[in-house]
């Protein structure tokens, strides 16, 4: 049993508009183009669908039951096409992403649920792994795409370098709370919260201050950690400005470092799996965020 699309289509219109007349006219075909149609369908079903009478025609019992089956599949069609437009519209979909720590714990989340309240039936997923797996993470399909720690260089992926300037982390009663900005010699002696051992940011605060001697008496890999240290005391703090915003209201000032030091991320994304729009939408206004909430912390 062969059944066409077609014949389908020409079905469901005399059903629904009770004559061969009308149905021609809704499909824009003539009127024995669509009794052909009619009678294949009856030919390939071996079904009677319609009684002749003069100029009119009457479904059978068998038609109005395949008409109930052809609804169900035309409101399947329907909301099949409803998704495409959806996903033209960058309204639906998913979205995966990996990321290291101090921006899944941070402002990426943050940035995820502003998107998500615009696009509801999106569904996003966020992971927070360290670099290396968020590079393994997107190379193999698993993410979309991901944010990691720079420098990072990988056969087959896209990486665009997101820099961003640290800021200095202190508590609001501290006396260097009052400067407009804190350069290498404000360090001179203070007890000072060291963060990220082994990474590439740590490398760039240790070089930055390789003549001013300070108390390192706490240490964490984690900027938030560093973040909450600096909360209750634990001294001063070079920080990324997304982590430090989470601590703003927290008893903390952050403060413009000079020289520049980045503590900026890259964004990532496989050559190998195709990013979809809705996917390049969001790194775009993820990118336009960061650099929003870079300008008010480190511009002001």
């Amino acid at each position: 049993m062969e059944i066409s699309s077609r014949q389908i289509e020409a079905f469901r219109a005399v059903m629904l508009t009770g004559s061969i007349t009308s149905a021609s006219e809704a499909l824009f075909v003539t009127q024995p183009a669509v009794s052909r149609l009619i009678r294949s369908l009856e030919e390939s079903t071996g079904l009677i669908l319609f009684q002749r009478r003069g100029n009119h025609v009457v479904p059978t019992a068998e038609a109005t039951a395949l008409l109930e089956e052809v609804e169900r599949s035309f409101v399947g069609l329907a909301r099949i096409g409803a998704f495409a437009q959806a996903l033209r519209a960058q309204t639906a979909g998913s979205l995966r992403i990996a990321a290291m720590p101090a921006l899944a714990g941070s402002i990426l989340t943050r940035f995820v649920a502003r998107f998500s309240v615009q696009r509801p039936d999106v569904h996003i997923t966020v992971s927070g792994a360290p670099s290396h797996l968020v590079l393994d993470a997107v190379a193999s399909g698993q993410a979309d795409f991901g944010y990691a720690d720079s420098p990072l260089d990988r056969a087959g992926l896209e990486i665009e370098t997101i820099p961003v300037a640290a800021v200095a982390v202190m508590q609001k009663d501290h006396p260097l709370a009052r400067r407009r900005s804190i350069k290498p010699a404000d360090l001179k002696g203070e007890r000072f919260v060291g963060i990220g051992p082994g990474t590439f940011f740590r490398t760039r605060i240790d070089m930055a201050l390789a003549d001013i001697p300070r108390t390192i008496s706490l240490e964490t890999p984690l900027s938030h950690i560093a973040c909450l240290l600096v909360a209750e005391g634990g001294g001063i703090c070079l920080v990324d400005p997304y982590s430090a915003a989470e601590f703003l209201d927290k008893g903390v000032v952050a403060k413009p470092f000079i020289p520049f030091i980045d503590s900026g991320f890259v964004s990532l994304r496989s050559h190998q799996h195709p990013t979809s729009a809705l996917a390049v939408t969001f790194m775009r206004e993820f990118r336009e965020y960061v650099d929003r909430l870079h300008n008010s912390l480190v511009l002001r």
